[in-house]
């Protein structure tokens, strides 16, 4: 038996009683600020034409093959998606802002929003190759993860194609914990997918905020601009363990 679970009178096992909590509200439209980068509501008129020339340097669009939609191969194109997106609340999705040239360099997307439950999913992440592998690239994460569980949310969800091993890999470097996989879950550009499940959930935050402020610090890093200490490696110190 669960650690989490009691025994009621029938003397069945059943969830810990939820006291003193509060549905959240849904993250508004405030930009999330960062040291590397800053998460922007997505617009059209201010970041499109910047995320389509940032994407146009995946000359084999590679970032499209897991998502729904995409390659845009004209930038009309491209605007007309963002146009579509951008007025809906959920997905409600960010434009991912370079500290440094003040361009927008890739997106992500919050989905899924269930105040009632407490439960929010992280996804249509989209990265420019002027995005990949950079500090602002798990700065925009951890922007997006801190604010959900300061809103007062329970649980954080991350899914992706089961055969995404790229998607599967950061999720696990994030601090995601690996849930199983739904078969035949969607189809997609014609193609099944089963999708691999992760989450992270609020009694695991407390660990993954430290974990994240030791690996964001500057100490961390070189003159120039390598890490001394991974993310997986700080994680893996810090024992995250979901049953604590």
């Amino acid at each position: 038996m669960s650690a989490d679970n009691i025994v009621n009178g029938l003397g069945l096992p059943v969830g810990t009683p939820i006291k003193d909590w509060r549905s959240p509200e849904k993250p508004d439209d405030r930009s999330l600020d960062g040291t590397y980068c800053r998460l922007e509501p997505l617009d059209a008129s201010k970041h499109g034409e910047h995320l389509f020339k940032a994407n146009q340097s995946d000359q084999e669009d590679r970032i499209w093959v897991y998502l729904p939609y995409g390659p845009f191969a004209e930038l009309d194109q491209y605007l007309t998606w963002v146009d579509t997106v951008c007025s809906k609340d959920d997905p409600k999705f960010y434009a991912i802002v370079d500290s440094k040239t003040q361009q927008a360099v890739g997106v992500a997307s919050y989905l899924r929003i269930d105040p009632a439950n407490g439960s929010i999913e992280v996804g249509h992440i989209n990265y420019s190759p002027l995005l990949q592998n950079s500090i602002a690239a798990t700065e925009a994460m951890f922007l997006m993860m801190q604010n959900v569980f300061n809103l007062g949310y329970r649980r954080y969800e991350w899914k992706c194609d089961a055969l995404n091993q790229r998607s599967r890999n950061a999720a696990t470097r994030l601090g995601f914990q690996f849930e199983g996989v739904f078969r035949q879950a969607t189809i997609y550009k014609g193609r099944n997918r089963d999708t691999a499940w992760f989450s992270i959930i609020d009694r695991d935050w407390p660990k993954l905020h430290r974990i994240y402020n030791t690996w964001l610090s500057t100490q961390n890093f070189n003159d120039k601009g390598h890490q001394k200490k991974s993310l997986s490696e700080l994680t893996k110190e810090m024992s995250i363990d979901s049953n604590e």
